[in-house]
């Protein structure tokens, strides 16, 4: 399953499903919790249930319940009774934990799915991080939020006044991306509240595709399509980077990169790896021949 971009659609406005659906997002989220206010938890539960028992198309459709410690969510899966989402999406989740509860409560509640769990939204969270790659238990990525934890502990906000997160949300991020992939799941970037700021959102984007992250939440249909572009895959280059077999100065091995003109063969020194765009002959290796063009990597 590709999951670029996520989009949260409240569960009490059955109105916005196609219109979401068409935006070109990998994967919907009818959310239970917290875009839908308490007196309409119930209409909001009968709409998502509809809309699993609907045709699909291709766009994956997950469930966000409420928290487990609370009735609401009781209620939430006796509603997905029997039905089929492509993913639940665990708020406050706190570890292996939690995934493990949820998982034998969606098997008596007959939903055979996937859990994404929101990972960093109490304290407690953060310290079990490393705890989802042994848990044995199906996830379908793993993501994070900076905005209940702040919250929690009584701060007045995880930003900067450029917009930049505070060093204590920094760590939190960085963690919940190595806790991703230390369990070999998509790691999955949160939000970008401010939905009419295109540019922002862009660096923001790009910024999570350079850090390792696969995929990214969206609140509005708008932000769909910068996210894709963000983080599409990119094609390989034609200088492929071996980080881990990269030779030192003194290795004798040579690597090679196919080119239209023939092999190339590279060049090595202290600061950087360089390749010569002449065509390779066995009596050239180990001399120092000119160079024309370099490919960095």
């Amino acid at each position: 399953m590709r999951l670029r971009s996520l989009l949260f659609v409240p569960g009490d406005r059955p109105e916005r499903f196609d219109k979401a659906a068409a935006s070109g997002a990998d994967a919907l989220i009818l959310d239970l919790e917290d875009s839908v206010a308490a007196s309409a938890k119930d209409s909001a539960r009968a709409a998502v249930a509809a809309r699993l028992r609907a045709v699909r198309g291709d766009v994956a459709v997950f469930v966000r319940i409420n928290p487990l410690d609370t009735d609401l969510s009781v209620a939430d899966l006796a509603a997905l009774h029997g039905l089929a989402p492509d993913a639940i999406v665990l708020p406050k989740a706190e570890g292996a934990v939690s995934v493990r509860l949820l998982a034998e409560r969606l098997a008596a509640a007959g939903v055979d799915s996937p859990i994404l769990p929101i990972a960093t939204e109490t304290p407690a969270a953060i310290f079990q991080l490393g705890s989802y790659a042994g848990a044995g238990v199906r996830l379908a990525g793993l993501t994070w939020g900076a905005e209940d934890l702040p919250a929690a502990i009584g701060a007045a906000t995880s930003r900067e006044d450029d917009g930049r997160y505070t060093p204590p949300y920094e760590m939190v991020r960085s963690l919940a991306l190595f806790g991703a992939h230390a369990a070999g799941v998509p790691a999955i970037e949160t939000v970008y509240p401010a939905f009419r700021d295109d540019v922002g959102l862009a660096a923001y984007a790009r910024r999570a595709a350079r850090d390792g992250f696969t995929g990214m939440m969206a609140i509005h249909p708008a932000q769909v399509a910068t996210i894709n572009a963000a983080l599409r895959p990119t094609p390989r280059r034609s200088c492929t980077r071996a980080r881990s077999s990269l030779p030192s100065p003194r290795s004798r091995t040579r690597a090679r990169c196919r080119s239209m003109a023939g092999w190339w063969t590279p060049r090595i020194s202290n600061r950087r790896a360089r390749y010569w765009t002449g065509p390779a002959r066995r009596h050239d290796y180990g001399r120092r021949l000119p160079m024309t063009k370099r490919c960095y990597v």
